[in-house]
């Protein structure tokens, strides 16, 4: 009968990679968040969005780079992702509110009214 070898000890498993996996899925249910109150023009909700991703990247900042492996790289994705389309529609919201003001009279309207404001560099 043929010698069966089994090995005295298993290899240990990579370090989990647990808090970078949970803190990134906290800041993807944040995003999520935000994106639902830039839905409905929330300003508290988009607030509170604004502290708890905050908070969360400085705990994520706190962690080891070097713990990422394929499902925290598909994470950390992910919520790069979700905050680029929140940026974007946070860029149309304002850009939709600018044209409203506009519309308005509120940039041809004022203009004989406010002095012109220019930028130089002041010169000693």
């Amino acid at each position: 009968m043929p010698e069966i070898l089994v090995p005295a000890r298993r290899a240990a498993p990579p370090a989990p990679a647990a808090p970078l996996a949970d803190g990134l899925r906290q800041m993807i249910a944040v995003l999520e968040r935000e994106r639902q109150a830039l839905a409905a023009l929330d300003a508290d909700g988009l607030v509170g969005a604004a502290r708890d991703k905050e908070s969360l990247c400085d705990t994520l900042a706190a962690l080891e780079p070097q713990l990422l492996d394929g499902e925290t790289r598909g994470l950390a994705e992910t919520a790069r992702q979700l905050n680029e389309v929140n940026r974007r529609v946070r860029n149309l919201l304002a850009a939709n509110v600018a044209a409203r003001i506009e519309a308005l009279g509120g940039r041809h309207g004022l203009k004989g009214r406010l002095p012109k404001v220019t930028y130089a560099p002041a010169r000693t």
